[in-house]
């Protein structure tokens, strides 16, 4: 069999979860490599194991990476344009009910900071704010991988952390908030869970299973914020 025939092999045998794997260049030969798919929830969509990659790295060249669309189209949706980017690797999508193939490349894609829609890891509240900051004041923050399921994540948050290791300093009870401030909160949970963007009067913030969104600063927002942040660190 081909690559391709492998790789829809793989993607049938995995369904109804998504299936991922990379291709190899080996010895001037295409080669696919099947890998495990770390996922446990439908936010994260598919995570490759590092292990395999570093495997499959010793074996040939990485040229692209494979995955599969197990209920919907092979087109690509905005996570994946998204993840092609920062993969900086071509990306062939299957459908295993179908068999029809797409593929996609790096070309620049950003998702817009409006209306984008929410996935673990991809699109999530904290790359609102790397992507917010890279966007308008050019400065580029680190996105952080998230090693863990959502629902983890919002027991044991790492914002706090996030913050101060990329250079933003917590602001003093009486610092009133200025554009760009970072504010992290506590959403239908104790721990601070969801991070928002302060920007032209209003709170620019993306909530799990919406679209990212601009709305104002309202009471129960005020309510559910626990620290406010500014970047501070020099160029």
């Amino acid at each position: 069999m081909n690559w391709r025939d492998q790789a829809l092999v793989h993607a049938k045998d995995q369904n109804p979860k998504e299936s991922v794997g990379l291709l190899l260049n080996i010895k001037g030969k295409k080669r696919y490599y099947p890998c495990e798919n770390l996922a446990i929830t439908n936010h994260q969509e598919f995570i490759l194991n590092p292990e395999d990659y570093v495997k499959a790295d010793n074996l040939g060249d990485i040229i692209g990476i494979i995955h599969s669309h197990p209920f919907c189209s092979p087109e690509p949706s905005q996570a994946d344009k998204v993840s092609c980017e920062k993969s900086n690797l071509p990306w062939h999508i299957v459908s295993p009910q179908t068999e029809e193939w797409t593929y996609l490349e790096p070309s620049g894609y950003k998702a817009p900071l409006l209306g984008r829609k929410w996935v673990w890891g991809v699109t999530d509240c904290w790359a609102l704010v790397v992507d917010w900051y890279k966007e308008k004041r050019e400065i580029e923050l680190k996105d952080y991988e998230r090693n863990m399921s959502c629902d983890e994540f919002l027991i044991n948050p790492l914002f706090e952390d996030y913050a101060w290791r990329t250079g933003f300093r917590e602001l003093r009870p009486d610092e009133s908030l200025k554009e760009g401030d970072v504010l992290l909160m506590s959403i239908m949970y104790p721990t601070l869970n969801h991070v928002a963007i302060f920007t032209e009067g209003m709170v620019l913030h993306h909530l799990a299973d919406r679209l990212s969104c601009k709305e104002p600063y309202s009471e129960w927002l005020l309510k559910c914020t626990g620290k406010r942040y500014r970047y501070a660190q020099k160029s």
